[in-house]
């Protein structure tokens, strides 16, 4: 089947965050969902449902759960147990609670900085500490890399009980291979850390690539993951919390309960089991059409913005950027907004000091829009 990712789709006017918080004329690169129709099978699923003309408290049932073992059994070789799932409101929910269920006041939660920026705020509304360390790059590799004697030693911190990985990463683009999840595993066992990955973005990988979900390497692993981000459903509200342990599970249900995400709407999960259902060949062909667009944004950047090197993207569809001899890269980015009409997010969103100097671009658009808004920078940023 065909899809077609290059129509423009007016969102204005539709009580949309990324449009209709931008003004008049702007192009918004920002906030992480797509300009893209949802997978025709989820749109009739959502469809059928809204012709039922109740809308009332829901019950998740047997399919939504067979939905999830079915399409990581035969996508990714992880078996989940349906036991082990926790549904939630969504995957920021799901991190707060978490953490907020397994740590105490004043204990250090470990993350990979620059990282996702709900990660900084659901840490600290936790009443934990961020240990942030910071991603190298490797030029000679060609790729952010963990410093792993920093991150063992802030695992092995006797503060320290979690660490919070993303997986693929954002914002750097990383899809971690299983040699790197190993050695995550092994210091964090080493030093009685718990391992809570947030792998919302794992679909969303880029050709040469293989997203490897975090509990074939641990088992003990707490995963968040949700359709959301991949099939652009991000409104509907839902997630999963997979953890294996139940003692830790039990806490986890009682937090969620606690903060009163226990519910979600009765569109959430028919959309997620036409997702996992009869969407597979739109997220292939989603893909394919993201890496063309990065693609033409380095095509684009490297004849037409000789400040900018574009960071290699192996999944998400989060472009990271480094722009040279910047040392104040919100007020840069204030300028893209003001002068070429676009709107991007500086890196310190991601990291004060990890982040300083590079800029992340949504790509998750059609082309033509995104070559219009590189144009625009272009034109005022040489």
């Amino acid at each position: 089947m065909k899809y077609d990712f290059d129509e423009i789709i007016v969102r204005r006017g539709t009580g949309c965050v990324k449009w209709d918080e931008s003004e008049e004329g702007v192009i918004p690169l920002w906030v992480a969902d797509m300009d893209f129709a949802v997978a025709p099978a989820i749109q009739e699923a959502v469809r059928q449902r809204a012709q039922h003309p109740i809308y009332a408290y829901t019950l998740v049932g047997d399919d939504y759960y067979d939905a999830i073992i079915s399409w990581f059994q035969r996508r990714h070789a992880w078996t989940i147990a349906r036991e082990h799932i926790l549904y939630t409101t969504g995957v920021v929910p799901a991190i707060s609670c978490t953490l907020q269920a397994l740590t105490m006041a004043g204990e250090k939660v470990v993350m990979l900085s620059p990282d996702y920026n709900c990660f900084f705020s659901s840490i600290r509304n936790s009443g934990c500490e961020v240990s942030e360390c910071v991603l190298q790059f490797n030029s000679s590799a060609h790729r952010f890399e963990v410093d792993w004697d920093d991150f063992e030693a802030r695992c092995a911190d006797e503060k320290t009980t979690i660490f919070l990985l993303c997986n693929p990463h954002n914002p750097t683009g990383r899809v971690w291979h299983r040699d790197e999840l190993q050695l995550m595993s092994d210091i964090c066992r080493r030093h009685h850390v718990t391992i809570v990955s947030d792998e919302i973005h794992c679909e969303l990988v880029m050709p040469g690539n293989t997203f490897v979900p975090m509990a074939t390497v641990d088992s003990d692993a707490i995963i968040l993951n949700s359709s959301s981000k991949s099939f652009n459903t991000a409104g509907l509200q839902i997630a999963n919390i997979i953890c294996t342990d139940s003692e830790k599970r039990r806490r986890i249900d009682r937090a969620i309960n606690i903060n009163e995400v226990c519910d979600v709407n009765p569109f959430a999960p028919r959309a997620l089991i036409a997702a996992y259902n009869d969407s597979e060949q739109w997220i292939d062909a989603l893909n394919e059409y993201l890496w063309g667009n990065y693609t033409a944004l380095c095509d684009f950047v490297a004849q037409h913005i000789s400040r900018w090197t574009v960071m290699p993207l192996e999944g998400t569809y989060l472009a990271w950027v480094k722009v040279k001899d910047c040392r104040d890269i919100d007020s840069y980015c204030d300028d893209i907004l003001k002068k070429a009409k676009v709107w991007v997010n500086p890196g310190t969103m991601y990291g004060p000091q990890s982040g300083q100097g590079f800029l992340r671009i949504n790509i998750a658009c059609p082309r033509s829009l995104l070559l219009e808004a590189l144009s625009h920078i272009a034109g005022v940023m040489l």
